[in-house]
């Protein structure tokens, strides 16, 4: 009778554990179709698609790959260098002296803001602004519906550097050799840091934490809060790449033929626990230990 018992017992756990890995599965199946929605709708971007830079736009993309055919194209009538970013159906680009905003689906014009010299950097958007840098000095915050300056900030160089936008913060670089930190609500200065030459790469920000290259050879880190550096590491030349931050790791090119994965003062979890799966494990225990105290 206990042999029979047990069977039974061993028999229903079997039962349990099949009927609990189907219901994860089928919530995983539907997690991962609801992760990449047909049309993705999304209010944020920024150059390599976020403030850390990772270039993975899969969360974006669609379930659609482009087969290499042309949609539709706008001639802007010069060069175009800066990266786009794309927002709630909308394309941000620079080109000459303009910043565009481009409806994605047709490339019908939306508007333009022409500022007072090249604009090579790539636009940040977020929280219905677009931030951009130009050679005319100034980092600019432009109203995303309208394309009209809600402010600008006056460096002492060129602005190649793409913006970044983390807490309420702008961060990009300026050829005057200076890394700055702008309130993003109204451009007012929270800090500045004088790197040794021109800072043309974007900053990238992670866990409070500022990284950018510099033509002084360096890769910096500083505390985005304060603007005090944590630390830098030396090249054999100009860091003009921009820093991509993955797993506590920076990863930035430079001219002396290398790229390098410096770690990062930051350690991030290399493992995320799944509160619910564990919650459905500890579920099918006590059913096992309840039905073993019930034959008995």
């Amino acid at each position: 009778m206990r042999l029979r018992t047990l069977h039974e017992a061993i028999m229903c756990w079997c039962k349990i554990v099949s009927f609990s890995v189907a219901i994860l599965l089928t919530a995983v199946l539907f997690a991962a179709a609801a992760t990449v929605p047909v049309a993705a709708q999304y209010n944020t971007m920024q150059f390599r698609y976020n403030a850390q830079h990772i270039g993975d736009y899969s969360l974006v993309a669609g379930r659609s790959r482009s087969r290499g055919q042309l949609t539709w194209n706008y001639a802007t009538g010069s060069v175009v260098d800066s990266s786009p970013a794309v927002a709630n159906g909308v394309v941000y680009v620079g080109c000459y002296n303009n910043v565009y905003a481009l409806n994605a689906s047709n490339g019908t014009k939306l508007w333009n803001y022409t500022t007072g010299d090249l604009v090579d950097s790539s636009p940040a958007v977020a929280n219905g602004v677009v931030y951009i840098g130009s050679y005319d000095d100034n980092i600019y915050a432009l109203n995303v519906t309208t394309g009209a300056k809600l402010w600008n900030y006056t460096t002492r160089g060129f602005v190649d550097s793409s913006p970044s936008v983390s807490n309420s913060t702008v961060y990009v670089g300026s050829d005057d050799n200076n890394v700055y930190a702008l309130n993003a609500s109204n451009g007012t200065k929270l800090w500045n840091y004088t790197t040794g030459g021109y800072a043309f790469s974007s900053p990238a920000v992670a866990n409070g934490v500022v990284y950018v290259g510099s033509e002084d050879n360096n890769v910096y880190a500083m505390n985005a809060t304060t603007g005090a550096k944590m630390w830098n590491y030396t090249t054999r030349d100009w860091v003009l790449s921009s820093p991509a931050v993955v797993n506590g790791t920076v990863y930035v090119g430079s001219v002396d033929g290398n790229l390098y994965a410096i770690g990062s003062a930051a350690a991030v979890p290399s493992q995320v626990t799944t509160p619910g799966f564990d919650i459905m494990l500890a579920f099918v225990g006590l059913a096992i230990v309840a039905y073993v105290v019930r034959r008995r």
